[in-house]
Formats: C-alpha cells, structure tokens, sequence
C-alpha cells in the first residue's frame, strides 16, 4: 500500500495593496485658506479586526500613526493645508496613510484627489459638451428658440435668429447636460409655443393667473392645476385631446 504525504498549506499573509505615489489632498467645498491646521494628535480610528478605536497621532520620528505602537519619544508633526491643497510625496506614507485611511475628517472635511476619477468625469464632461454643441447647430429655429426662452425669458422674442444661434451655442457649451435634457423634452416647445401665442393676444391668462383665456372674448380654454407653473400645465393641457384641437387653431393664427 502506498504512503500519500500529507500536504501543508503555508498561511497566506496580507499583502499591503498600498500603492507607492504622490498624492494631493484639498479641502472640500471649495475651500481654500492661506492656511489651515487639521488635528494631528488626539484622534482615533476604530479597528473593527481588533474591536475598539486606536488612538492616532502624526510624528517626525515615528514609523507608525498607531500611539500603541510607538517606541519612545514621539514628536509630534503639523497637518496643513495650504490655499485649499495639502501635497504629500511618495515618500511620506505615514502621513498619506494616516490622510487616506484613518483619519476622522476624511471625506468630511477633505479628500484624497483622485486623479483617474478626475480624468473620467471631465473625459464625461467633454463628451457632454461634443454632444451638446452638435445638437445646438442642427436644430431648427423655434427649437433654438424654446430652450433659449428657459435661460433668458422673453428676451428671445426681440433677438435675431444668428443671436439665438449665437447664445444657444454659448449655453451649450456652458450647460451641456441640462441642455441636451431640454432638447429631449418635448414639454420645452410646447411651453414656447404657449408664450409666443400669449405675446401675439391670441390667448391670455387670467389675472389671477388661474387659468388660460381666448384674448379675442375671454373664454376660458382650461384651468390651471394648483401649485402648477402656468406655461407647463398649459404644454401638458395641448397634449390632450381638446388642447390638440386648440393648438391646432393658434397654429394657424400663428402663421
């Protein structure tokens, strides 16, 4: 009978995934003071392998943050921001460790620059504004004017159409996304197409601004819902049976 030998598996250690690099560090919110001093003593982090908060501390002469690691005489060190920004080479691991992993106002306070989400969401952005500026050129004229009139009001009905080009340009460029989802929003030509027969006295609304009226007798076309914008009910009304009767009728008013 042969003899099998008994194979033993040597225990895996953690491999530390930490990555050795530069790193920077801002302040959220958009802050940014000459200078600013973040706690690098008294704080804690709470291990959940070990089951209870460690204390941390940053030092000159350590080689640990963990306070019950240390050997002798700790020297404490200083944590500051300068103009919003905190670079830490990638020789100083301690600090980029203590910054990125434990300390209590990460992601609070501030965080670590992530450069490849940076790339990626500014990569989405200028996909955005390829798309947005393409669509802008390629749309007709009433179109150019219904998300214009969302930026700027009734202030379009007074521009030529190489301003409302012009400024439609700009605006997508400037707000690619909000405008790529008003020209995908078929209620944005229909609330223009309401104003624009307001602004010729084909229909009105009322004083109380309760409901829409013909401007030739003040009959009532439809009430407006309450808490409603007045020029969205009324694109939502034209959809319906009885408004397409009625938009039909001030398209040929229009014309």
């Amino acid at each position: 009978m042969e003899k099998t030998e008994k194979v033993v598996k040597e225990p895996q250690t953690k491999q530390d995934t930490w990555e050795v690099k530069d790193r920077v560090y801002f302040l959220k919110d958009g802050l940014s003071p000459l200078s600013h001093k973040i706690p690098s003593k008294n704080i804690y982090w709470f291990d959940e392998e070990k089951g209870y908060e460690r204390e941390l501390a940053l030092t000159t002469n350590q080689r640990t943050v963990f306070v019950d690691e240390f050997k002798g005489e700790a020297r404490i060190a200083q944590i500051i921001f300068r103009d919003g920004t905190l670079n830490v080479a990638r020789n100083k691991v301690i600090l980029q460790k203590l910054l990125s992993l434990y300390h209590p106002l990460r992601n609070k306070l501030f965080q670590e620059l992530d450069t490849v989400k940076t790339a990626e969401t500014h990569l989405d952005w200028l996909e955005f504004e390829i798309a947005a500026m393409n669509a802008a050129n390629n749309l007709d004229v009433d179109m150019m004017e219904a998300v214009l009139r969302v930026e700027i009001g009734s202030k379009v009905s007074n521009m030529t159409s190489k301003e409302i080009k012009r400024d439609l340009l700009l605006y997508a460029k400037k707000n690619p996304k909000l405008f790529l989802e008003l020209v995908t929003d078929d209620n944005v030509q229909l609330r223009n197409f309401g104003i624009k027969a307001s602004e010729a006295g084909i229909i009105k609304l009322s004083q109380d601004q309760r409901a829409f009226q013909w401007g030739s007798n003040g009959r009532k076309l439809m009430t407006i819902p309450f808490d409603e914008h007045p020029y969205s009910a009324l694109a939502s009304w034209f959809k319906t049976d009885e408004g397409m009767e009625i938009y039909s009728t001030i398209e040929k008013r229009l014309k």
